[in-house]
């Protein structure tokens, strides 16, 4: 469905993105991880045409992407920090997207009820906690029901009540066969979803693997423990 060939990007002498090729396909729940600066951000940002590859290039759905944006309505994406106009209220800045959007298609309104969204319109985001704006992020991300979500930090600044309702609806977005690709350091709250795993480190990619051939490798049944065992054999 996605597929990076051979992305190489730059930003002055910086590296970001160094010859990177990855496969991402329908009904996978993708991790992308690695250290703050290993390339993570800069990869998503290309897969979102907010970043053009200086060589190499992305498709999707074997189309490539570049100077094409269309596709970019097939994809739902929740920052790792939402920014939204301090004085819109919630109920405005829904009814924007939505504007924008101008879809026909049935919205997905799941998780505004199961956050309580619906209740809280008329709040104005300058006077939202970080939760709930991250609530509300979650919410749009979700909205349109899109074949792809691209979720950074999902579960950051959610309290755990909120972080499992969130989960419950990534798995089952999943089990419908969309492709979820998250990004996260918080490796335990994702044990029940990810079923690929993509480690890059200093703008290359480590390795790829499926999370089942990741813990016969390594022998270990928690996320963050094989990864810390892939990567003190590498290192």
């Amino acid at each position: 469905m996605i597929i990076a060939n051979n992305v190489t990007k730059k930003y002055g002498k910086l590296l970001a993105l160094d010859n990177v090729s990855v496969a991402c396909n329908k009904g996978e729940c993708v991790i992308l991880i690695g250290p703050n600066g290993s390339g993570k951000t800069t990869l998503i940002k290309c897969i979102l045409g907010m970043a053009i590859p200086d060589s190499g290039f992305i498709t999707f759905n074997t189309k490539n992407i570049n100077k094409d944006w269309a596709y970019r309505a097939a994809i739902g994406y929740m920052p790792q920090i939402g920014k939204y106009p301090e004085n819109m209220t919630i109920g405005q800045v829904l009814g924007m997207m939505k504007d924008i959007r101008g879809t026909l298609q049935p919205l997905d309104e799941d998780l505004i009820k199961a956050f309580k969204l619906d209740r809280l319109m008329h709040k104005r985001m300058g006077t939202l906690s970080g939760g709930t704006t991250q609530k509300v992020s979650a919410a749009l991300a979700f909205l349109f029901n899109p074949a792809v979500l691209i979720l950074d930090e999902p579960t950051a600044g959610l309290d755990p009540i909120a972080s499992e309702i969130l989960k419950d609806k990534i798995l089952a977005e999943k089990e419908k066969g969309k492709l979820i690709l998250v990004t996260s350091h918080v490796l335990s709250d994702l044990d029940d979803l990810v079923t690929e795993v993509i480690y890059m480190q200093d703008g290359k990619l480590c390795f790829h693997q499926s999370i089942e051939l990741l813990r016969q490798d390594t022998g270990e049944q928690k996320l963050a423990k094989a990864i810390a065992s892939i990567m003190i054999e590498n290192n």
